[in-house]
């Protein structure tokens, strides 16, 4: 059994001392029970209700049902965020990496950081790392970056998400915009280091995903030993495609970088088209009750060619249960995420964002059939936050009256397999990619989850349900 570090423990404690919340009602394993408990849990970045109900009309029709929506248990979740500061005030739209914080460590922090305390920088313990401590095998899966934000809450500390790698550490910026540092956590200055450090010396027994450029720097402080070789010295078995993954035998560890960053979508628009804006005539220049308005073209969704050899999210998972799933373990904690429903919505690609709940969808169908085996397995499925897509009418409720009538954003108009079209609509801003949201998000388990989950619960609620499930209070 791994024993907590020390600063893990004082967090624990005081996170206990400052007042986390208590877990809704549910019960630990007890003497007799089974000898294994395991906690699947599923994520769609930016999942909310409305790019569900896109999925839904495209994949199985506007009568049809996704499995998500099968599932006995549902609910919803209110996501929290906070100013940079010990005792911020709300923030009320958050990021993906407060988010999985959230869920990772039942804390709520400031955008952008990764399991760290708002003002201070003080590492919060992960589920993670708290059920590697009693035994339990862990595991992270991304159709992103493994050093996204996502995966990286569950199994890292850094006051900023973007610190991804050693060269990132002392400036990371975007064309000439500088967006910060994470210089005094360098190794060099006593900190744990970049993301990718971080994760090739964490004790995680499976860590698929994109992000081999990440790897391929070298450890601060060592200029002959890359990231990527630290983590096989470490004692992680290296693979890079989806045949070396097919082909994968037991093996206690294993890391998986499928591609050298966010790894391609499935789908795509027609020609690579994502949402447009429409075109009004030159007359309503001069008056917004004259002129007309020109539409986007009605596109498909169609395959995308850059996905070619990719791995399945499905895939991957059923990989992962494999390696995680031993008879002389307490159990595993897994974590799935598909993170370009998020990522396609940013860049107003509706069709991207299909694809990727789809194959959320196809992974979800591989965790039920694990755990129709193996019964103490809790399955949840939620997002972490919300995300900018709008389902609109086709026809305004208002094209009756004798005035152009568009959006002020930008819309894809998409034909649907079952012969009609809907329109997609994308107006958070004015920039080149979209913003977040603020809505609550749905939470879906198996039957492990009915009577454990509430039907209202904060995000931070949902780790205490999961270690509490297995036993780590």
């Amino acid at each position: 059994m791994k024993r907590l570090p020390l600063w893990l423990m004082a967090s624990a404690l005081l996170s206990t001392a400052l007042g986390a919340q208590e877990p809704h009602a549910t019960t630990p394993p007890a003497p007799g029970e089974s000898a294994q408990r395991n906690v699947i849990l599923i994520v769609g970045d930016g999942m909310d209700d409305q790019q569900i109900t896109i999925a839904r009309n495209y994949l199985v029709g506007a009568q049809g049902k996704l499995l998500l929506d099968n599932l006995p248990m549902r609910g919803a979740v209110q996501i929290l965020s906070i100013e940079d500061e010990i005792g911020g005030k709300p923030v009320y739209v958050s990021d993906s990496a407060n988010t999985a914080t959230s869920m990772a460590t039942g804390e709520v922090t400031s955008r952008g950081r990764l399991s760290t305390r708002a003002g201070d920088n003080a590492p919060y313990p992960t589920i993670v790392e708290l059920a590697e401590s009693r035994g339990y095998r862990t595991g992270l899966v991304s159709t992103a970056s493994v050093t996204d934000a996502t995966p990286a809450s569950f199994a890292v500390h850094m006051s900023m998400r973007l610190c991804q790698s050693p060269e990132l550490m002392q400036k990371v910026t975007y064309g000439d915009i500088e967006l910060g540092n994470c210089a005094s956590e360098t190794r060099s200055q006593g900190g744990r280091g970049s993301i990718s450090e971080q994760l090739a010396e964490s004790d995680l027994d499976v860590l698929f995903g994109g992000g081999g450029k990440y790897f391929a720097p070298s450890v601060e402080g060592e200029p002959d030993l890359t990231v990527l070789e630290l983590a096989i010295q470490r004692g992680f078995t290296a693979i890079y495609s989806r045949e070396d993954l097919l082909a994968l035998e037991s093996t206690d560890r294993v890391l998986g970088l499928f591609s050298e960053d966010t790894m391609p979508v499935r789908m795509r628009g027609e020609d690579g088209r994502e949402a447009e804006s429409p075109e009004p005539s030159w007359l309503n220049s001069v008056h917004r009750y004259l002129g007309e308005v020109t539409q986007p073209a009605i596109m498909r969704c169609e395959p995308n060619p850059d996905f070619g050899d990719m791995p399945s999210l499905a895939e991957m998972t059923e990989a992962a249960l494999s390696v995680l799933h031993r008879e002389d373990s307490p159990g595993f904690f897994l974590m799935v995420e598909s993170a370009s429903i998020d990522k396609q919505a940013h860049y107003r690609k509706p069709c991207g964002s299909i694809g990727e709940l789809e194959q959320l969808e196809e992974a979800l169908a591989s965790a039920l059939a694990f755990a129709d085996k193996h019964p103490d397995t809790l399955i949840l499925v939620t997002a972490d936050h919300s995300q900018a897509a709008q389902l609109v009418p086709m026809k305004s409720l208002y094209a009756s009256f004798p005035i152009p009538i568009f959006t002020p954003g930008k819309l894809a108009r998409i034909q649907t397999p079952e012969g009609s079209t809907m329109a997609v609509n994308y107006a958070t801003n004015n920039f080149s990619a979209e913003e977040h949201t603020g809505a609550n998000v749905p939470i879906f388990g198996n039957t492990e989850a009915v009577g454990k989950v509430p039907t209202f619960l904060s995000q931070p609620e949902i780790f205490n349900i999961m270690s509490n499930y297995l036993g780590l209070d």
